[in-house]
């Protein structure tokens, strides 16, 4: 009885015990599974909460309301990087202006005192750059910049320029001018000793002047090195001059829209139909396809294949709906100037940029383009170096074919060569053209009418741009040299028909080749007997 009395009074506290443990395991659960935040634990809905489903949609808003706050503290700080940057810039505009452009400083003609002494200090930094107190490590020899040598008479040149002439007497005025003035200045200095005082000392003269040896760093300047005649047989006096390179300096910057400059291609023509079909093809990719601001003027003498090349032109018009082409036809004798000249008075538009071309020309896009930006009315004239292609025959005579023509167009020394002799392809607006007087017409058949109108440009006030251009090219083709073309034309013809063929390099083995198989044949035999 007393057992069981004992029991009945413990049974409601060990239930009491039991829910306390359970409402404690409960909360622990609770506790371990609910979603936390990002940096801190989530309340949970409490005994007198809503439902579930209620509580986890607290949550949400809960998390969804500390991303609110995340990307307000977000903006903040993309507004306070915002704020930092604008006030470096203007830092950093304010330091511009407390140091201005080296180019400012060096004009600067408000102060001319410091402009004077800081181009000063400059150019003789220019000289302490450059090879004149020492040397300068190169990584391989043909980084070495060449001296040319001179005397009183001629210049011995590597770079022969325009002139293939490795010596010459110094016909352009530029470089005769700075010669003559760098002996001066070193005759000069020579009369002028110091440290001598008034004390008597030999007079010298431009006739003292043994030789000279200079060279151009394109960056920092000309060194001269100037030797003179001594007081005897074997003794020299030896000065050293430079001509330092002043800052670059900021011409112009100007925007130029060339997207409706019109193009006129000139073109003469007489018999050639093949040659014109070739052209064609060239004309229809570059010029219609890709260019687009283009005009083709044909003018053709005779009526020899004058129907096929009437015919070339229709269908090319026709597939590629272009109309912006004329056929001039000439009863008379060829002659490229007066083929050209008329073309060119034929128009009636607007002024118009004139391409002078031959049907042996292939063009680039690139280089129509360069037309375009190198010519300007009353101002400027185009006469590119063109690349003239070898005989392809030679070129890739110990190849199985010869490559197709884009593969063939590759500046090499082995496929060709700038073509600096000639003038007859050129850019120049219309104006211009008319204004100079354009062709002389007394010139009949090849060559002569090119140089002509070059030098009536060279004697006017227009700027001249003679440059290579790597987007046009002369077409190799068998030169006729006729007997009706006068003693100077025909050597002009011939001269240009032996330079067409192929390299020094290449020439020499065909005039060898005989040797050559020779010396292979007495290879091949001392072979088999070892």
């Amino acid at each position: 009885m007393m057992l069981r009395r004992g029991f009945i009074l413990f049974l409601p506290r060990l239930v009491g015990l039991l829910v306390v443990a359970c409402c404690s395991m409960s909360i622990v659960y609770m506790l371990a599974c609910t979603p936390k935040g990002d940096n801190q634990q989530l309340a949970l809905p409490r005994v007198h909460s809503p439902t579930v489903k209620e509580g986890y949609e607290a949550v949400l808003q809960e998390r969804e309301e500390q991303h609110r706050n995340y990307i307000v503290s977000l903006k903040k700080q993309i507004a306070h990087l915002k704020a930092e940057l604008q006030g470096r810039t203007e830092q950093l505009k304010k330091r511009q202006n407390q140091y201005p452009d080296p180019l400012d400083v060096w004009l600067d003609h408000s102060n001319p005192e410091k402009a004077q002494a800081n181009l000063l200090a400059f150019l003789r930094s220019q000289v302490d750059k450059a090879e004149v107190h020492s040397g300068v490590k190169l990584s391989t020899e043909y980084a070495a910049v060449p001296f040319e040598s001179f005397t009183l008479q001629k210049v011995y040149q590597l770079e022969t320029g325009l002139t293939r002439h490795p010596e010459e007497k110094p016909v352009r005025k530029d470089k005769r001018d700075e010669l003559i003035e760098v002996i001066e200045l070193g005759v000069g200095s020579l009369n002028k000793p110091e440290g001598v005082g008034n004390a008597k000392h030999r007079v010298y003269t431009a006739s003292d002047f043994v030789e000279g040896i200079y060279r151009t760093e394109k960056n920092k300047g000309t060194l001269y090195e100037l030797t003179f005649k001594g007081d005897t047989k074997h003794q020299f006096k030896k000065i050293v001059l430079f001509r330092p390179f002043g800052p670059v300096m900021k011409v112009k910057n100007e925007n130029v829209d060339m997207a409706d400059t019109l193009i006129n291609i000139i073109v003469p023509l007489a018999k050639r139909a093949s040659k014109f079909r070739q052209f064609m093809q060239n004309f229809r990719e570059m010029g219609i396809q890709q260019d687009g601001r283009i005009h083709l003027t044909v003018v053709y003498f005779g009526k020899e294949q004058m129907n096929e090349v009437k015919s070339i032109l229709e269908n090319t018009s026709r597939s590629t709906n272009f109309k912006n082409f004329t056929f001039i036809q000439l009863n008379e004798e060829f002659s490229r100037g007066k083929g050209l000249d008329v073309g060119a008075r034929f128009w009636k538009g607007n002024n118009v940029v004139l391409f002078f071309c031959d049907v042996d020309i292939y063009f680039t896009a690139e280089f129509l383009n360069s037309c375009r930006l190198n010519t300007q009315p009353g101002k400027k004239v185009f006469y590119p170096v063109l690349f003239s292609q070898y005989n392809p025959s030679i070129i890739y005579g110990h190849h199985d074919s010869i490559p197709s023509l884009e593969q063939q167009l590759i500046i090499k020394k082995e496929t060709g060569f700038w073509r600096d002799f000639g003038f007859g392809m050129t850019c120049q607006y219309r104006s211009d053209f008319i204004n100079i007087g354009g062709f002389d017409l007394d010139i009949k058949g090849w060559g002569g009418e090119d140089v002509h109108l070059y030098r009536k440009y060279l004697h006017s006030n227009l700027i001249v741009i003679r440059t290579p251009v790597r987007g046009l090219f002369h077409l190799w083709h068998e030169k006729q040299c006729l007997d009706e073309l006068t003693p100077e034309q025909y050597k002009m013809c011939m001269q240009s028909k032996a330079m067409n063929e192929a390299s020094h390099g290449q020439l020499g083995m065909l005039v060898f080749k005989q040797e050559i198989e020779t010396h292979l044949q007495r290879q091949k035999l001392s072979s088999k007997k070892t």
